[in-house]
Formats: C-alpha cells, structure tokens, sequence
C-alpha cells in the first residue's frame, strides 16, 4: 500500500473546482448566446427592417404590376413574417385571368410575386387599341399595345361568339395556331345558330367553315396545301368536305386528304408524347 501514489483530496478539490468553473461558464455563454439571439429576433420583428420595403412581379404579360400587387393585397411597410404566401397566392387564382400564383419572401424585406395568366386566343381592336382574348374567350380591358404576339387578330365576335371560338379552337395544334394571322367572323345564310369563321393564313390562303366542324379538321391544312399549286391562291372551303376555290379559277376543287389522316395522326401522336416526356 504506501509504494502507491496517494492524492490527497485537498490537491483535488482546485482541479475539480476549476472544470466546474469552466463547465458553469459554457452554459452561461450557451444561455446568453440564445437570450442574445432572441433579443435580436425580437428587436428585428419590431424594427422597419422586418416590413416589406419592396414588393417584385415576375410572369405577367397583360396585367400591371400594379394590378397584381392591389390583387394580392400585399402592401409596403407590412411585417413580411406576418404574411401567408399559400392563402395570398389562393386568393389571387379567384381571378379569372390569373392561371397560378405563388409568393415568396426574400430576405430581408422583398415579396415576390410570381404569376402565370392564361394562354391568349387572339386581340381584338377598339379604334388604335388592342385588347387580348384569353383561351376562355374572355376579353382583358387592358391595352396590349406594346406586349402583341404572334396570336392572331380576331374581328366581328360578340362575347358569347368568342367564347364558342375559344372553345372551338383548343383542339387546333400550336403549329397551325401559329400560322393564322387573322381570324374573322363570317356573314351567312346558315342558322343563326352556326358560327362561321374565315381565317387568314400566313402563307396566304383563306379557310372558311363553320368554327367547330372547320377546326376540328385544321390539323389537316398542311396536307391540303401540299395538293394546291404553289402560284395558286384562294379559298378553302372546310366542313363536311374539303373544296379549294381558286381566286384565279372560276371552279371550286375538291381536295382528297384521306391518304393523309393516318400519318397526322402518327405525327400528332408523336407530337403528345414528346410533350408528355417533357
């Protein structure tokens, strides 16, 4: 026993007073790390810094910054923390131009508003003014003047007429959209209740019909055109048949396109799934 060393317990006691100093000292710095940095979260949540000072738009094509801000009901100087994004951007899809929204805080004091807005069909004109249509057929009262696309020009249709074309025209692909530049409400003999349409094509052909009977086959222009003489120009006649009426024949010619419904339809299969995959 006395080869052993032996600590007395006074030599322990400053060691052990020492890690018990520095223990104590951590949990103090670890509790006014935390009292700090909620002092500091609340100073920031009473202070200007944590109210909205700027408020972005992104998306928007027809309607103004202005208009979605006033939508959203955002406002500066707003607490930015006080603000639910998901019940914003909710209230702001009630509107019937308004595809989908989305608000996002940016720290430390932007909103930003992120909108899409529905597909446009076409503009109609008031006097110097455009006014685009949307896929509805619902027309936005705001000038376009300085945002017009390709979409085309759209004469001569009353409210309830806009709204049959618009729902008669989501079955036409993009690729031939893009080729009409003008779409115009026809005069005619037929029932009143029979919306007939004349369209002008970029290539300079007319297509005439009844809207959902001539749209429906529209896909099928490029085939049509393939079988006309390239200096040729006139009207094409689509419905229950197919006639092409020559400006420089005076004799209406029937044009025979079974041959290619099947490989359009290949094509427009394609086309879908090409779109699926993306």
């Amino acid at each position: 026993m006395s080869d052993k060393n032996i600590v007395s317990i006074e030599d322990r006691i400053p060691k052990l007073k020492q890690a018990r100093k520095k223990k104590a000292n951590r949990r103090l710095i670890f509790y006014l790390s935390i009292f700090f940095f909620l002092i500091a979260i609340i100073v920031y949540l009473q202070s200007p810094w944590s109210e909205i000072r700027t408020i972005e738009v992104n998306g928007n094509v027809f309607l103004t910054d202005e208009y979605i801000i006033d939508e959203s009901g955002v406002t500066e100087g707003t607490n930015i923390w006080s603000m639910n994004g998901s019940s914003v951007a909710a209230g702001m899809e009630e509107n019937p131009v308004i595809e989908h929204a989305s608000i996002n805080r940016s720290f430390p004091s932007t909103v930003v508003i992120e909108v899409e807005e529905q597909p446009v069909l076409g503009y109609v004109q008031d006097e110097r003014e455009f006014y685009p249509v949307l896929a509805d057929g619902q027309v936005i009262q705001q000038n376009a003047q300085n945002s017009i696309s390709n979409a085309p020009l759209i004469t001569g249709f009353n409210e309830a007429q806009l709204t049959e074309l618009a729902t008669a025209m989501d079955n036409v692909r993009p690729s031939i959209f893009n080729m009409i530049s003008e779409i115009e409400r026809k005069d005619s003999d037929e029932e009143e209740d029979t919306l007939q349409v004349r369209l002008y094509m970029s290539d300079g052909f007319l297509v005439e019909g009844i809207a959902d009977q001539m749209l429906d086959r529209l896909d099928y222009y490029p085939s049509i055109v393939s079988q006309l003489d390239e200096e040729d120009s006139g009207i094409i006649h689509i419905g229950v048949g197919i006639y092409f009426e020559s400006f420089q024949k005076d004799e209406m010619e029937e044009v025979d396109i079974e041959d290619e419904i099947e490989e359009l339809n290949e094509e427009i299969n394609e086309e879908n799934e090409e779109t699926g995959n993306e």
